[in-house]
């Protein structure tokens, strides 16, 4: 054992200065905390977005723009998506069910099926929702259309 191999015990020193332990601590007096002003206090906390008294940027900027609260948001489900599921798994009708198991939606949206691609089998479809072109497209194949 020499002079550069010793260490202090475990736990025995504490990592950091103590605050408010008096002048000669380093650390006394304000503690750290600089004179005066919010920060200084006991129990400050500042609030989102609190520039100093600046008008905050979320009331500098202009609004704009409106939310409708009942607007219903329908998942797209094209006829290319109809065509492949019918394929794969051998369908000839398709409901919310088969959509939920493919993966496509989760069970309590919405649905509306869109005309874009092709449909070559017979198929009857249920959505909450069809495009005319999608009807169309269903109902020339001798397959039918089924809202909900």
């Amino acid at each position: 054992m020499d002079l550069h191999n010793l260490q202090p015990a475990e736990g025995s020193v504490r990592k950091g200065k103590r605050l408010g332990r008096g002048q000669g601590s380093g650390r006394g007096g304000t503690s750290g905390k600089g004179h005066k002003g919010a920060k200084s206090r006991s129990g400050y906390k500042s609030k989102k977005g609190f520039e100093g008294g600046q008008m905050p940027m979320q009331r500098r900027l202009p609004k704009f723009g409106f939310n409708n609260i009942f607007r219903k948001e329908y998942k797209v489900i094209n006829l290319s998506d109809l065509q492949t599921i019918s394929e794969t798994q051998k369908l000839e009708k398709i409901d919310v069910q088969t959509l939920v198991s493919c993966g496509l939606v989760s069970k309590n949206s919405l649905i509306k099926i869109l005309g874009n691609g092709t449909l070559s089998t017979k198929l009857e479809v249920t959505a909450n929702a069809f495009s005319k072109s999608a009807i169309a497209a269903i109902e020339a194949n001798g397959g039918s259309a089924i809202k909900l």
